[in-house]
């Protein structure tokens, strides 16, 4: 299983906002939601929109581009043009520091 790696502090990332972050090489989006984290791909499947950059309702991320929808728990389609999902992200709190590793 792959290791933890820090990828912001908690107050880089307000609750209800979304924020790209790097894991080693990958564009993540990490999204504050009620106060607990979740991580999913940031490149929309569908033709690589910036998830980070989209709109975050409940646990649904918006694609800014065409609208796709994910699911931040699963990294899951919920709405198309997007057939395929992102990938998802572990994520752990230690103190300050939120740190991912990718399921």
């Amino acid at each position: 299983m792959s290791e933890f790696v820090k990828v912001a502090r908690r107050q880089d990332v307000s609750e209800g906002t979304l924020r790209e972050v790097k894991y080693n090489e990958e564009s993540v989006c990490l999204a504050n939601i009620g106060g607990k984290y979740y991580a999913i791909g940031n490149i929309c499947t569908h033709e690589g929109g910036p998830l980070a950059e989209g709109a975050l309702q409940d646990f649904e991320v918006e694609c800014p581009w065409h609208n796709a929808r994910f699911d931040m728990r699963t990294g899951e389609v919920l709405s198309p043009p997007a057939e395929k999902p992102v990938p998802a992200y572990e994520v752990m709190v230690k103190e300050d520091d939120i740190l991912i590793r990718k399921i």
